[in-house]
């Protein structure tokens, strides 16, 4: 009989076995049963933990976010603007490391109040711009649902960086639209070098909260 002992069943390391299983299998075919085979327990084991997969989707966003604050610093040096380039480029890396990640985030709740302290820290940064409370909300609400929502768009063509759907081939659309010679070319713009057009739909985003709030980047 074997004397190797196995790690603890608790939360986190459901949440991370998930995870990993998510690049495999995409949302749509992640199970808890085949978390459970994974883990070698059963199934029921895992409801000791997660009351359903959407307890269990709250804490991988969690996880996800944990991740993604343990390599994403705020600069006190930096503008606000600096600060929202990282807070939103740092999502966007921490979501594309996973299929679906986009999914799995968006509409989740933390599980704790791991994220507190770079809330706080975001917010301290907002206020001390110039924004009032409900302004420095209302942008880090508008960047993070911009964020999510790209990502949500990108992992649609690219479900990971190295993966692209049947159907997206920029040639093959082009043929298609042959007679809509602007459509076609729009094409490049919309499903290709993902990484520019999202650093340009923020700087969009981040130009609209100057203006709507009259800061300006000296501040």
């Amino acid at each position: 009989m074997s004397t190797e002992r196995r790690a603890p069943l608790d939360r986190r390391r459901v949440a991370d076995t998930a995870l990993r299983l998510l690049n495999e299998a995409g949302l749509e075919g992640l199970t808890l049963r085949a978390i459970a085979k994974e883990l070698d327990v059963k199934a029921p084991a895992l409801y000791w933990h997660f009351k359903d997969k959407q307890a269990l989707l709250d804490e991988m966003a969690t996880e996800m976010y944990r991740r993604m604050a343990a390599v994403t610093r705020l600069d006190p040096a930096g503008t606000w603007q600096d600060g929202l380039r990282t807070v939103s480029g740092g999502l966007r890396t921490a979501l594309l490391g996973y299929r679906d990640g986009a999914k799995v985030y968006s509409g989740s709740r933390f599980t704790g109040i791991d994220h507190a302290p770079e809330q706080e820290a975001y917010l301290r940064m907002m206020t001390e711009a110039g924004f009032t409370l409900a302004q420095a909300a209302q942008a880090g609400m508008t960047t993070n649902a911009y964020t999510i929502g790209f990502v949500t768009e990108e992992q649609g063509v690219q479900p990971l960086p190295d993966e692209r759907r049947e159907g997206y081939g920029l040639a093959e659309r082009a043929r298609r639209l042959a007679e809509f010679p602007l459509a076609a070319a729009a094409g490049k713009e919309i499903f290709d070098d993902y990484d520019r057009h999202f650093e340009e739909g923020l700087e969009v985003v981040i130009a609209g909260i100057a203006a709507r709030y009259e800061r300006d980047g000296r501040t």
